[in-house]
């Protein structure tokens, strides 16, 4: 045996799911990769749904930026303070200092917290097609050493402060966003609610009120009011070679659901989509077929190509979300789908 193989982790492609947006107007199928098999027809359930609507799934791409924190000690916190407003006086500088460690990465923020003599500095880049961990890290490197040899009275920390946050779910994440920021809206007709998704838009709404945001801040969520958004972002993600671990900031979110005189009102906000179309992970022969099938492997401007794969993440959470909520309205639906697929299905058993 060698130390090195390829984990085979069933996957399947469900839909077509339709999207529209300020990003991509689309139908398209979707690839999960997953050893929990009753999320692709729980997907697909949603993505039948969005195809019954006029606009499908509507994706708003609000923001985007990837993060890297560093750690400086200062002499004091007066020290640190001035250090501080010398980097916010010479971001210019800053971002000259970016462009000369890479080609595609852009410095667009820098925010700071001072705690004792410590000074945390959050730089916030734009990086391309890629998800940005490496480029933000390399630019983030040769921002620390120009501080170092520039401001005086201070020394170096680390060059990761935590406070980015990668792979953490936190505050600062939900509040400011880490990779892409989508904001997907579904308005579901009253006869699909009923005929498709077994329920009423009011059941949908009184469950989301009481299980996402009631139950999850008795529970102590940070930033976040959903049922399992990291169910369809990991197969989405092992299914087109994103880090898995980007899930943990990734599944913070917030779902929204309204009663419009019995059409069902749903949405689902992301802050923290971490993908990329090019990168560690999408040399893989299946992860560029899928993105080839999923339209990321045109030619498009610098960007664009994520941006449309952060759009389709977010819409397949949508899809699972809803559906998910509209089977735990009814008693016993959620279980008999996890026995009829999982136990009584010899395929599901073998993992294949």
């Amino acid at each position: 045996m060698t130390d090195e193989a390829i984990a085979g982790v069933p996957m399947r492609w469900v839909g077509p799911v339709r999207i529209s947006g300020n990003v991509a107007a689309t139908e398209t199928r979707v690839p999960l990769a997953t050893y929990e098999s009753p999320l692709w027809p729980s997907v697909g359930r949603g993505a039948k749904v969005s195809m019954l609507s006029e606009r499908g799934i509507v994706a708003t791409l609000v923001d985007e930026r990837m993060t890297r924190s560093v750690l400086v000690e200062a002499a004091d916190a007066q020290t640190a303070l001035t250090a501080a407003r010398t980097i916010d006086a010479h971001l210019d500088e800053l971002r000259t200092v970016v462009r000369g460690c890479s080609r595609f990465a852009e410095l667009i923020g820098v925010r700071h917290e001072i705690n004792a003599n410590l000074l945390f500095i959050r730089f916030e880049f734009s990086t391309g097609d890629a998800s940005g961990h490496n480029m933000a890290t390399l630019a983030s490197d040769a921002l620390l050493g120009h501080l170092l040899e520039t401001i005086p009275g201070i020394s170096y920390g680390s060059i990761s402060g935590n406070y980015c946050t990668d792979k953490k779910a936190t505050a600062i994440n939900g509040i400011l966003g880490r990779g892409k920021n989508v904001v997907t809206e579904l308005l579901v007709p009253r006869d699909v609610v009923d005929g498709v998704l077994h329920t009423t838009a009011a059941a949908v709404v009184e469950l989301n009120i009481r299980k996402n945001m009631l139950g999850t801040l008795l529970a102590g969520g940070i930033r976040s009011a959903n049922a399992h958004f990291a169910n369809m972002l990991l197969g989405f993600y092992l299914a087109t070679g994103q880090d898995a671990a980007n899930i943990v900031e990734g599944s913070q979110g917030v779902v929204m659901a309204e009663d419009r005189d019995g059409d069902l009102y749903f949405a689902c906000t992301l802050p923290n989509l971490i993908v990329g179309t090019v990168g560690n992970g999408k040399g893989l022969d299946f992860v560029e077929s899928n993105l080839a099938r999923l339209g990321c492997r045109d030619e498009r401007g610098p960007g664009d190509n994520a941006r449309r794969l952060a759009v389709i993440a977010a819409a397949t959470v949508l899809c699972g979300e809803l559906s998910l909520l509209a089977a735990q309205t009814n008693p016993g639906e959620l279980m008999r789908a996890h026995v009829r697929l999982e136990r009584d299905n010899p395929t599901a058993k073998a993992g294949v």
